[in-house]
């Protein structure tokens, strides 16, 4: 599907996608493009926190995420905001939802004023889209990406159903891609070692058990993993899974894995920043 984002919006998205912190709605048919959406249904009329509405069918680049107005108020929602504070009661607004994310579908004046005006809670009719991934209201665009990698590697490996505590989580984009080539490495291997093919989901599970949780309970045990801040085990696993393989070639034996943990944190904790 092609964006229809228009550049000036472009251009403030790609500058917040580098940002920490989310500045723009997110846009509902870019979310759903990249998020796999399994199914719907209709939640009917109820309380939303608004708060948790971040998103849009299709005004995304005429608010910010905190929903204040980009080219600022108009006579509109002036007006609904003065009848807001008079107590009028208001259509209910129209909603997505996918997670715990909310986009709007009509009445973003609405949500702007009731922002504004500090109300916690909106009217709402809410259609919900089933998604298996958890969406967040701090999300970012790139956290989006991120969970769409996820979500594409869940589906691939079917890991989630063969290890349901297995929960891999990255800071950085592409490393789901680089489990998988992992996971076809440990696969080709293994065939290799047994004389005979490995079926995919045994070699899933066999690099799960057998490489993946090995680095990350080493990583648990040495507590290195406090020396890389905003980062995650599974950073920690590919970083320290590439610097085992490189000292292992070099040294014709496997090293000692927590050794080298507390080694690589002392060299380089504090420097692979999120």
């Amino acid at each position: 599907m092609t964006s229809r984002l228009p550049w000036p919006g472009f251009l403030r998205r790609l500058f917040s996608l580098a940002q920490k912190e989310p500045a723009f709605l997110l846009p509902f048919d870019w979310v759903k493009e990249k998020i796999p959406i399994r199914g719907w249904r209709y939640l009917g009329l109820q309380e939303v926190e608004v708060d948790k509405i971040v998103g849009s069918v299709d005004r995304y680049d005429d608010f910010t995420r905190a929903f204040l107005p980009v080219h600022g108020e108009d006579v509109r929602q002036q007006r609904i905001e003065r009848a807001m504070e008079r107590g009028e009661v208001l259509p209910p607004v129209k909603l997505y939802k996918l997670g715990e994310v909310y986009f709007v579908v009509d009445g973003h004046h609405r949500v702007a004023a009731a922002k504004k005006t500090g109300a916690k809670f909106i009217d709402a009719e809410v259609v919900e889209f089933l998604v298996d991934v958890p969406l967040s209201p701090a999300d970012t665009e790139k956290d989006i990406l991120l969970k769409a990698e996820y979500a594409a590697f869940l589906r691939h490996t079917r890991l989630k159903e063969l290890r349901p505590e297995a929960e891999i989580i990255f800071t950085e984009l592409s490393g789901y891609r680089k489990l998988l080539e992992h996971i076809d490495v440990h696969r080709y291997f293994r065939g290799i070692e047994e004389g005979r093919e490995i079926p995919y989901e045994e070699a899933v599970v066999s690099w799960y058990d057998r490489v993946y949780r090995p680095i990350v309970e080493a990583v648990r045990r040495t507590g290195i993993l406090k020396k890389f801040p905003g980062r995650t085990e599974a950073d920690l696993y590919v970083w320290l899974s590439e610097h085992l393989y490189y000292l292992a070639k070099e040294k014709g034996v496997a090293p000692d894995l927590e050794k080298v943990a507390k080694e690589f944190a002392q060299k380089y904790g504090g420097k692979l920043r999120g």
